[in-house]
């Protein structure tokens, strides 16, 4: 635990490590030293002699002066380096989740970053403030105390020696069971989070279904999982602490047992008895404190341990030689792709976007469309093939460089807790307010400003729910627009979209298209029909390809899907007249 946990000390707080550390030693060493003196001290005042007593009573006083001022040294270095912890894990944190994969973040990534920020950051700092100063004394006072009484009495000494590593084994079986099952409660409160999360920020849908108490079933069992979770993690806690606590008695009761034997044989006074009794007792006592303590300390180390895993996870690889690229060409060589489970969604594709031009990409669901996508922008890296952006592939640029190259306009729009302009303005932060109004104009996002309250400076609430699907969908073109990449890649999402909304977000996507090279997942008919270049895609790998002429000359898959998107489209409902007999026609 404490080699992870030391491994988080911030670089500003490493150098009063040391100084916290001895602090804490010398801290739980005066304390045996001040419990060894109690017994030539009560001998001495049960023999009447005062002048002994009085040099021994003075070794105490200065022991117990030695434990006051090492305490508080230990106590505000503690909470110094616990406080600097919490400011730079939650630094790192962040920073280092900036340079991950954007293949890294799924659906329960939020649930997981702000258990580890809000509830595993505190917990490791916890080590530091208050948990390693009584965790240490557990061990180092027991330790002492048999040290020194050694010199005293050599039977109970070694009584205590025996009965440590007994006790060790016990508490550390304890402590096993324990983090196993501490493990499972933290990945069950992680997906729990998530789900809370989602429940959130899926109210509008499920109010619109009549479903906010039914339609949440993926929360009920995430909360119902760490319930059950926490119950197993009280039992695993349990057989630990009895099997300790019974055996730190008994040793207890040995002790005495030992102590009343050899004063019955007359081989120890009543005084030296006396005095080893209580001695005995402040063995037991940090024993006892430490077990208390070891299922904290055990989840602070898990705590630890999760971060330490967080940000140790491979950030995306940065070129040694960065490059800069020569056009806006796009080309995809024998590209194969799996998720994590395994399941392959690309499979040895290859095509080329020439510079300037659009291709659609066309195929039904689950076929790999959008996945294409996300690896051109560098979301995951291929696991075979080559992907190449502007002549050059995609792992010889920085990551800041590629993405400037590109203008993401996905189906699933956020906006963040910030004002429409704010939203905006994320395209590129040093913009103009002139062009951040001209982009917004484009995509007629000054529409919807007009009709909210505080115009550009309203609020638009977390995830954008203060918006509808398709005004989220304009403000995500402005960014598109303001940013001014010369590579487009669009997954179109005008198909659920009313009348105006979709009018506005077509005229912003030519606008957005204008001049550029576009890799677009096709919804619209409109869209496939004057893509340079269309692709039909099926279980990962492309089946067609050609003009969309040449593919319907063809008459095959292509043709079908265009038939069918044609049917689609030409479909809509026919009122029927009711006449005074109450027959339709």
């Amino acid at each position: 635990m404490i080699r992870t946990v030391l491994r988080l000390v911030p670089d500003s707080e490493r150098a009063t490590v040391p100084r916290y550390l001895a602090a804490v030693v010398v801290h739980a060493l005066a304390q045996s030293v001040a419990y060894v003196l109690l017994v030539p001290l009560l001998e001495a005042l049960f023999r009447g002699d005062l002048a002994s007593a009085w040099g021994w009573t003075a070794g105490v006083a200065a022991a117990a002066v030695v434990v006051a001022v090492a305490g508080y040294q230990q106590a505000v270095t503690g909470i110094r380096i616990g406080v600097g912890m919490v400011h730079s894990l939650q630094t790192r944190i962040g920073d280092h989740i900036a340079t991950l994969p954007l293949g890294w973040f799924d659906s329960t990534t939020a649930g997981r970053v702000s258990r580890l920020v809000s509830t595993s950051v505190k917990d490791a700092m916890g080590v530091f403030a208050h948990l390693l100063t009584p965790m240490v004394a557990g061990v180092l006072v027991p330790a002492g105390v048999a040290v020194g009484l050694l010199f005293i009495d050599p039977h109970v000494s070694l009584a205590m020696v025996v009965s440590a590593p007994l006790l060790y084994l016990v508490n550390r079986w304890g402590r096993r069971l324990y983090g196993r099952a501490e493990d499972r409660v933290h990945t069950a409160s992680e997906e729990s989070n998530a789900r809370v999360i989602e429940f959130a920020q899926a109210q509008p849908v499920l109010r619109a279904f009549d479903a906010a108490t039914t339609g949440n079933r993926g929360l009920q069992e995430a909360l119902e999982s760490q319930r059950r979770e926490g119950r197993r993690l009280v039992w695993a806690s349990v057989p630990g602490l009895v099997v300790f606590s019974s055996l730190v008695q008994a040793t207890f009761v040995g002790l005495v047992y030992l102590v009343i034997s050899q004063t019955s044989g007359g081989s120890l006074s009543a005084p030296a008895a006396i005095a080893l009794i209580a001695v005995s007792s402040r063995f037991i006592d940090p024993l006892n404190q430490a077990a208390e303590l070891a299922t904290a300390a055990r989840g602070a180390a898990n705590a630890a341990e999760r971060i330490r895993a967080l940000l140790e996870t491979p950030p995306l690889d940065e070129p040694t030689a960065p490059v800069r690229p020569q056009d806006s060409s796009v080309r995809f060589e024998a590209v194969s792709f799996a998720y994590a489970d395994g399941a392959t969604v690309v499979d040895d594709v290859t095509f080329e976007v020439p510079a300037g031009t659009t291709t659609a990409l066309v195929g039904p669901s689950g076929s790999g469309k959008t996945t294409l996508l996300r690896l051109a922008s560098r979301f995951y890296d291929v696991d075979a093939g080559r992907i190449e952006v502007g002549g050059h592939p995609v792992d010889a640029y920085p990551s800041t460089t590629l993405m400037e190259q590109f203008a993401l306009v996905f189906q699933d729009v956020y906006l963040f807790h910030q004002s429409i302009a704010e939203n905006v303005r994320i395209g590129r932060a040093d913009a103009t307010e002139g062009e951040v109004l001209s982009a917004a104009a484009v995509a007629r996002v000054d529409e919807i400003v007009e009709r909210l309250p505080d115009g550009w400076d309203t609020n638009v609430g977390e995830g954008g729910t203060s918006l509808s699907g398709g005004e989220r969908q304009r403000v995500s073109i402005a960014r598109a627009l303001l940013k001014d990449a010369p590579i487009v890649l669009l997954d179109e999402a005008t198909s659920a979209l009313d009348p105006q909304n979709e009018a506005a977000v077509v005229r912003g996507v030519h606008e957005l298209t204008r001049d550029k090279t576009v890799i677009v997942v096709a919804h619209r008919l409109s869209t496939i029909r004057h893509a340079d270049q269309i692709l039909f895609l099926d279980q990962g790998r492309i089946v067609e390809r050609g003009a969309h002429d040449e593919l319907l000359a063809a008459g095959g898959r292509y043709a079908d899907f265009w038939g069918e998107r044609s049917r689609a489209a030409g479909w809509h409902l026919v009122g029927s007249a009711t006449t005074a007999d109450g027959s339709g026609k």
